[in-house]
C-alpha cells in the first residue's frame, strides 16, 4: 500500500480517483484547500502526487515547480489539457508522467504502479545518498557535498547531518541529538553538542554553504 495524494479542485473526478486508489488498496489524501498546497504535501510526504494543472490560485505547473526546489517526491499531472506542448511542458517543469483526461482506469492504474516500481527500485539504489537544497550527503563516504565542492565529516558529524536530513523541515530538539549520539555515555556536557554544531557549521562555510542549520533558541535545530 502507498501513499496518493490527490490534488484535484473538481469534486466528481477527485472522489472518482480516490475510490479507485482505495480499491487498489492505496492509503489516499485529499487536498480541498488551495491556500498552501505546496506545504501541504511536503507535510504529507506521499508516495506519488495526483496533479491537476488547472486549480485555483496557482497552477498544478507552478505548484510542481514549488515543490522541486525542495523535493523529489514524483508527480503525475492529471489533466483536460492534452496537446503535445501541454505534456511537454509537464514534464519539463518536474512531472515524472502525464495523464489526459478523460482517463482510463485501468490505464491510471498501471501508469502509476510503473511509477512507484521505478520510484522503489530508485531509493532503494540511492538509501546511502541524501539530498536537501542540493547539497549532498554521502552516508559511504562520510561527506558533504555542494556544487563543485565536498568536504569529509567525523563520525559524530556525519551522525549530526544524518538526524537532521531525515527529519528535514521539522525543529530537532536538542535532547534528542544528544540521546541520538551518545546514548551509552553515563554524562555528556550540553556544551559538547554546540561544540559539533559550531564544527560541521565551518565544515559548511568552507565549500560555500551558509546558514544551512538555524538555531531555534530554547527548541533546538532546523535545516
Amino acid at each position: 500500500m502507498y501513499k496518493i495524494m490527490i490534488i484535484e479542485d473538481e469534486i466528481n473526478i477527485r472522489c472518482e480517483l480516490k475510490m479507485i486508489l482505495e480499491n487498489a488498496l492505496h492509503e489516499v489524501f485529499l487536498v480541498e484547500n488551495f491556500i498552501e498546497v505546496t506545504q501541504a504535501i511536503i507535510n504529507i510526504n506521499p508516495d506519488v502526487v495526483l496533479l491537476d494543472v488547472n486549480l485555483p490560485n496557482k497552477s498544478g505547473l507552478e505548484i510542481c515547480g514549488e515543490l522541486r526546489k525542495t523535493s523529489d517526491i514524483p508527480v503525475i499531472f492529471v489533466t483536460s489539457r492534452n496537446t503535445s506542448m501541454d505534456e511537454l511542458n509537464c514534464i519539463t517543469l518536474g512531472g515524472d508522467d502525464y495523464i489526459s483526461k478523460p482517463y482510463n482506469a485501468p490505464i491510471l492504474l498501471a501508469r502509476l504502479s510503473s511509477l512507484l516500481k521505478r520510484v522503489k527500485k530508485s531509493s532503494k539504489n540511492n538509501e546511502n545518498i541524501l539530498i536537501y537544497k542540493e547539497i549532498t550527503l554521502d552516508l559511504l563516504t562520510a561527506k558533504i557535498k555542494y556544487k563543485n565542492e565536498e568536504i569529509e565529516l567525523s563520525k559524530n558529524e556525519l551522525k549530526i547531518l544524518y538526524y537532521l536530513f531525515t527529519n528535514k523541515e521539522q525543529i530537532v530538539p536538542r535532547i534528542n541529538l544528544v540521546e541520538y549520539l551518545w546514548d551509552n555515555e553515563v554524562f555528556i556536557d550540553d556544551n559538547t553538542l554546540s561544540v559539533n554544531i559550531t564544527r560541521i557549521r565551518n565544515k559548511l562555510s568552507s565549500i560555500g554553504i551558509n546558514d544551512f542549520i538555524e538555531t531555534k533558541r530554547g527548541l533546538g535545530y532546523k535545516i
